[in-house]
């Protein structure tokens, strides 16, 4: 299952890593940095920062160009991932994945509660971990 909706996930034009740090031991740097390595369009989502690893941020995803064609990753604390979530349906966004340890009961009923609208990656890899095989599977 994860696999169909990684494929799904990779096919976006444009990508944006909720929860983007500027501290480089941090998962949300170390994924933003996995997307950028892997050449694909990526902007970090930051509330206070400008910039992180050279790209301009956004201070949320309400202020990405193009929401309906972004997937989003999701690197906060459980009780931002599901503010995050429901912004993302709000602005019709449909691709997400939810890295291991952003979720919690709240965020599980809610992804459960709109799989028909929203294709949710969740409890599922870390990008960190799958990704690049689950990148490459998806563009056969």
């Amino acid at each position: 299952m994860t696999s169909n909706l990684s494929k799904q996930f990779f096919k976006s034009q444009y990508f944006a890593v909720v929860g983007a740090s500027s501290s480089r031991t941090k998962f949300g740097n170390r994924v933003l940095r996995w997307y950028q390595s892997n050449g694909l369009d990526v902007t970090p989502i930051h509330p206070k920062e400008s910039k992180i690893e050279e790209l301009a941020t956004k201070a949320s995803i309400d202020q990405l160009p193009f929401p309906i064609k972004t997937s989003i990753s999701i690197i906060t604390p459980p009780s931002v991932t599901l503010g995050v979530l429901k912004e993302a349906k709000n602005l019709g966004m449909k691709e997400v994945w939810i890295q291991p340890g952003a979720e919690d009961q709240k965020v599980i009923d809610f992804a459960k509660e709109n799989e028909s609208e929203m294709n949710i990656i969740l409890g599922g890899p870390c990008i960190l971990v799958k990704g690049s095989a689950l990148l490459q599977e998806s563009r056969l």
